[in-house]
């Protein structure tokens, strides 16, 4: 989550693959969906655990700047492991308009906990890889020593 967004649609610095949105304003559930490579269900689903609130015109949703910037935090908080619930969490910090004091404490101290998260994690997954590759090493030998022994 290297990427500084601003939550009341002004720029968002770094560009999506897909991102082909230059100065637009509004966005339809299909623009967004295939911008981000996302189902539309998603979308929809996003919407209804309020992390994003497009506004209606008639049947059709329309999003805002704000919309897509809060969708992209989302999927990056996501894509680090963050849950819904925290990821809605730190938000709603965003509609306090307190100068962002209180939101940029809240989320480093979110972010280095997540990465400790994330290291143990990895730790964990280096050792069972490491412990997988040893019992392949030994399934294998022995693997080889029964063909040989049927030969």
């Amino acid at each position: 989550m290297s990427e500084a967004l601003s939550m009341d649609g002004g720029a968002v610095p770094a560009a999506t693959p897909n991102d082909t949105t230059g100065k637009k304003k509004t966005f339809t559930i299909g623009e967004l969906a295939r911008e981000f490579d996302i189902t539309l269900r998603t979308l929809r689903f996003y919407e209804d655990k309020g992390l994003i609130n497009p506004k209606r015109d008639g049947q059709n949703r329309m999003y805002n700047r704000r919309d897509r910037a809060r969708l992209k935090l989302v999927l990056m908080g996501k894509k680090v492991g963050f849950s819904l619930n925290e990821i809605c969490d730190m938000l709603d910090l965003y509609d306090l308009r307190d100068g962002q004091v209180v939101q940029l404490r809240v989320a480093l101290n979110k972010f280095n906990q997540q990465i400790d998260v994330l290291k143990e994690q990895k730790s964990h997954i280096e050792t069972a890889i490491d412990e997988l590759s040893r019992t392949v090493e030994v399934v294998s030998g022995m693997l080889k020593e029964r063909e040989a022994a049927e030969k």
